[in-house]
């Protein structure tokens, strides 16, 4: 993205967004597009009137008398706040980027359209329930209402920056395919391991698969808890704690003759992440405890989705609530969605609760095609492809651009998207070329489903079976539901689509022209983990492993190693009877385990030099906790990145240079015990070294650059001085044109916290320091009185630059505060601050 708007730097936009900033006409500009939070606004379509309350944080409580009225009112008020984020968002899901941005956005475009991801999304709305379509085209209508009244700068000051340099554009109508696309990106972002699948095989060109095999420990199920401790799938295929013998299939073969296709989609692919607000550190915390562990007697639920730091935030909060609570008007809840989508995704209703973490399944599968012309080999027999032609408007462009989109029966060949392949592909839909191998993506999104009908179905649900019941309808992405209600209970369920393989793990790409490498459908659901009630009242979800070993089915080998979901438990155990203060309390623990572990071989290791061994001697004495204030922290994380890029830099190609997160904390773990490992060695000196050596080169070398990063005396040391985030738009902010990113960017902001703690604040140990994920919200939900639940969203519900809700919950959010959460008609009423009226159009 940062290439996208060099092109403006010609065109003198920087210039004209100075003068617009600093001219009289700039603050009218800059306001121009800000809402009216007060007063009377008429809406095509209503019944009657709604009302629209909002506190000082500018969070919307919507009220009506008919589920028709209300979702009218959310979409017209999500246009209000957030309809450029909306816009871009359909943009990138449509493969439409380059429309706005011209020919740098091009190769995201073309592998958005490959995917198809729109194509999906419209195929799903003849699926949907007719209430959900229903309250999807009712959304439509109140962002359509808002589109008639406004337009350029008076919708989005980031429109009037893109019309300085000539852009001739004007939003269409929104419709209900816009709001289930956003549905495809989220399932990109959080579903299946296709990365991993790369990097195993490009490693595989130089490495053996055992050296490989030790990048990607087991599981650490002896240290480590899963989300349920014991389970498997019974005769009749229902999920039970009884055990089954389990045994892993083989490994697929696959070919060397692939990797520079693997290369471009891995390329292209990685860069999809940053356009939807993903960073390194993607994960999220999520528990529920029973009355039993409580002050109140009731349950209490927590829930912070780790996502990529975004300007605004990808969460907007907003209240929906049904003046008469009915059957016909079945509405009351509060909590967490996506603008662009109506309903609530996290949050609560008069009766439940409930949180998500993302499962992560393995639910992609690359599938290696010999291509013969315009056809693929399958069981000895070539099969034609299908054919489908995308065309693209380019913004400084008079004429499109098209490509020839193939797919397998496995899916779309993925490695067309390389310029040298796509030509090749074009030859051979014209029967004039061939290539030998392709690469099909295999997922489990790109097949219609029904999600959107499970979030309603969630938003209305009053009891566990209701809640279990719209689970099932939760397709893609699969997530970890953890589930409290007002009568006590508490639950967890897995649902989602996830593949049953024939051969193969899912690890690897597999041979296309193979049958025995088909899925044999799909976990059926009743067979998906569960749990109601456990008899330790305690349910802990943290991306880690979810079943024990005797589970029969495969889920997933990419788990996260369980670092934070262990400190969790171990917190909850410890606490006694908690409250939402020390629920709030357990998420902002920053305690790093990894250090825990590695430290004491740190501190064994022999330095004679005074200004070196100053360094080691802070980390003397640590509570391994990493407040932004924290001078051993900022020491440690140092060496830690030290220490990876010694131990393997020189082995590993650049490209998969460790992150830094949980899986390389087992891999370390796992090599210091092992001090003459072969990964030890470095290659490029004619020594062999040994862990201590590599140990010891480390604290050096990190002595030295946080002496040059910081101070010289330790006293000076902080480790949010290194560790900061600034909040970037995902447009305009990545300009690289100073004074326009400055126009919607937000920080740096000094953060405790790290990659794998619980106080999730991920960073990319191949990058740098910097923040790239955060808890992108936090909620605590007390069932006793959900009055008394709090939450707080990284950024605030605006996203108009310089409003006073852009960045209102930012300073809370980095000191760790929370806002009361006010759901009741009283307690909204106590924090009312603006009223909007919606009536009907008079004739």
């Amino acid at each position: 993205m940062r290439r996208l708007l060099r092109l403006l730097v010609i065109s003198g936009i920087a210039l004209a967004t100075l003068l617009l900033v600093v001219a009289g006409t700039g603050i009218f500009v800059v306001r121009h597009s800000f809402p009216s939070y007060d007063g009377t606004i008429e809406l095509t379509g209503l019944d009657a009137d709604v009302e629209v309350v909002r506190d000082g944080n500018g969070i919307p409580q919507i009220y009506a008398d008919k589920p028709a009225d209300l979702f009218a009112a959310q979409g017209y008020v999500a246009a209000q706040d957030r309809f450029f984020e909306m816009d871009f968002r359909r943009h990138v899901t449509g493969g439409r980027l380059s429309e706005l941005f011209g020919p740098d956005a091009l190769e995201t475009d073309k592998f958005v359209r490959t995917l198809g991801w729109r194509r999906v999304a419209e195929k799903e709305l003849g699926l949907l329930s007719p209430a959900t379509r229903q309250y999807l085209d009712d959304y439509a209508r109140g962002v359509n209402s808002y589109l008639d009244q406004h337009s350029g700068s008076g919708l989005s000051l980031e429109y009037a920056v893109l019309s300085l340099k000539g852009t001739d554009y004007r939003p269409e109508p929104w419709t209900a395919a816009d709001s289930l696309a956003w549905l495809k990106a989220m399932a990109w972002d959080l579903g299946g391991n296709m990365e991993a699948e790369i990097t195993r095989t490009k490693l595989a060109a130089s490495l053996p698969p055992k050296t490989i095999d030790s990048l990607y420990p087991a599981y650490p199920y002896q240290r480590n808890e899963p989300i349920l401790t014991s389970g498997s799938v019974d005769e009749e295929g229902k999920f039970t704690t009884a055990p089954v013998d389990s045994q892993a299939p083989n490994r697929a073969m696959f070919s060397k003759s692939l990797l520079k296709s693997l290369d471009s989609v891995d390329k292209v692919a990685k860069g999809l992440p940053l356009l939807l607000g993903r960073g390194d550190g993607v994960g999220s915390n999520s528990w529920v405890v029973s009355g039993e562990h409580t002050t109140t007697g009731k349950p209490l639920l927590a829930n912070d989705p780790h996502l990529g730091a975004t300007m605004p935030g990808i969460w907007t909060q907003v209240g929906l609530h049904c003046n008469k609570f009915s059957p016909q008007c079945p509405f009351d809840v509060s909590g967490f969605s996506f603008s662009g989508l109506p309903g609530v995704v996290i949050g609560h209703n008069s009766a439940i609760s409930w949180g998500f973490t993302n499962l992560d399944p393995d639910v992609m599968d690359l599938y290696l095609e010999r291509l013969s012309g315009n056809g693929a080999l399958y069981n000895g027999k070539v099969e034609p492809l299908k054919l489908r032609t995308e065309e693209f408007k380019v913004a400084g462009r008079d004429e499109p651009e098209r490509i020839i989109v193939r797919e397998s029966r496995h899916g779309p060949l993925i490695s067309d998207v390389d310029d040298d392949a796509e030509q090749a592909g074009e030859l051979a839909a014209k029967g004039k070329s061939t290539e030998p191998y392709g690469i099909a993506l295999k997922w489990t999104a790109l097949t219609p489903g029904r999600t959107a009908d499970a979030i309603f179905a969630m938003n209305k649900a009053q009891s566990w079976s209701a809640f279990r019941t719209a689970a099932t309808l939760f397709e893609v992405p699969s997530q970890n539901l953890v589930y409290a209600d007002k009568e006590g209970h508490i639950g967890y369920q897995a649902p989602g689509k996830v593949p049953i393989r024939r051969v193969g793990t899912g690890d690897w790409p597999v041979p296309g022209w193979d049958p025995r490498y088909e899925w044999a459908g799909f976990i059926p659901f009743q067979a998906m983990p569960t749990e109601f009630d456990p008899a330790d009242g305690i349910i802990v979800t943290a991306n880690q492993a979810v079943v024990p070993k005797s589970y029969r089915y495969n889920l997933t080998n990419d788990w996260d190693y369980g670092y934070r979901s262990q400190q969790i438990l171990e917190r909850i155990q410890a606490a006694g009877k908690l409250d939402v203060n020390a629920m709030t309390s357990i998420q902002l623990d920053t305690k790093n385990r990894n250090a825990e572990t590695l430290v004491p071989y740190l501190l064994r290791i022999g330095i004679n030099d005074e200004f070196d061994k100053q360094g080691q001697d802070t980390l003397k004495g640590w509570d391994f906790t990493q407040p932004a204030d924290s001078a051993p922290a900022a020491y440690f994380n140092i060496v830690w990145r030290n220490l990876l890029a010694l131990t393997f830099h020189d082995q590993l190609p650049e490209a998969v240079w460790p992150d830094g997160g949980s899986r390389w904390f087992e891999v370390i773990r796992n090599l210091l015990v092992q001090p003459n490992s072969w990964w030890w060695d470095d290659l490029r000196t004619p020594q062999r070294e040994s862990r201590d050596d590599i140990l010891r080169e480390a604290l050096v070398q990190g002595r030295a650059e946080i002496t040059t990063k910081m101070a010289r005396e330790p006293s000076n040391w902080q480790w949010g001085r290194l560790h900061k985030l600034t909040l970037t738009n995902q447009t305009l902010g990545k300009s690289g044109i100073g004074v326009v990113d400055k126009l919607f960017n937000r920080g740096p902001y000094e953060l405790g916290g790290g990659a794998s703690v619980v106080n999730a604040t991920g960073w990319d140990a191949s990058e740098g320091y910097g923040v790239t994920a955060t808890p992108s919200m936090r909620m605590v939900v007390d069932l006793s009185d959900f009055d008394k639940s709090r939450w707080i969203n990284l950024t605030g519900v605006s996203g108009h630059a310089f409003t006073g809700n852009y960045t209102d919950q930012t300073e809370l959010w980095v000191k760790g505060e929370t806002l009361p959460w006010a759901f009741s008609k009283g307690a909204v009423e106590a924090k009312r601050e603006h009223t909007l009226t919606f009536t009907k159009p008079e004739r």
